[in-house]
């Protein structure tokens, strides 16, 4: 039988340079000669990037907190289908920018609807489908905040709806990955994001390395 693929996740409120080490990550992968699907969330299918349109839009308005939630796991039912699960089929390492635990951080702490809300959800559009190893990249949201106004300064860009929610919001999330990350050690490991870009890039690498020298780690291509 082929061996199943690996799922790993990158994770973190926004403006703590998770796109930029998702990349990285990718290129390194390949590099050591891994078959790499680099994904995202929202997104990563067709569909999911319509959903991801709605859900990042500053002009969306206010959707109500359950609504946010179930567009999240709309995208993702969408994206397991089509990418993440035959992929890891394939044997191949899946590499996704943000799933599930995004959704508990975000949703559960960060708009208060509480762990038992996106549990009982993700049960049932996740089923036993989760990472592997999970890389969350922790900074102090005022530092995190101005990184991500700093960045659509530069590209001229338009503050996104989470971005607007304030100071008290990122922490609650923050607050949210902290807590998985504690209740779930073995496979989420915080990284210290208020450091350079390459002493973000040398932690995740040395976690990725540790993961993939166990035994039952898929093979090379």
């Amino acid at each position: 039988m082929k061996k199943r693929g690996l799922f790993i996740t990158l994770e973190g409120i926004d403006g703590t340079g998770k796109s930029t080490q998702h990349r990285l990550l990718a290129q390194y992968l390949a590099k050591c000669g891994y078959k790499v699907n680099a994904t995202r969330e929202p997104g990563g299918t067709r569909v999911g990037e319509k959903i991801r349109d709605i859900l990042l839009a500053s002009d969306t308005g206010k959707l109500a907190p359950l609504a946010e939630l179930t567009l999240m796991y709309a995208a993702r039912a969408q994206h397991l289908e089509e990418v993440v699960r035959p992929a890891l089929r394939r044997g191949e390492i899946v590499l996704s920018d943000r799933f599930s635990d995004a959704s508990m951080a975000y949703q559960g702490y960060g708009r208060k609807l509480g762990a038992a809300t996106v549990s009982a959800i993700d049960q049932i559009i996740c089923g036993s489908t989760k990472p592997d190893l999970t890389l969350v990249l922790d900074l102090a949201p005022r530092i995190a905040l101005a990184r991500a106004r700093g960045r659509e300064v530069r590209q001229k860009s338009r503050h996104g709806r989470f971005e607007v929610q304030g100071l008290n919001f990122h922490e609650r999330v923050r607050r949210g990955y902290l807590a998985i990350a504690k209740q779930e050690p073995e496979r989420v490991k915080p990284i210290d994001a208020n450091r350079t870009v390459a002493a973000v890039r040398e932690q995740i690498c040395k976690q990725v390395n540790l993961f993939l020298a166990k035994p039952g780690a898929p093979l090379k291509r």
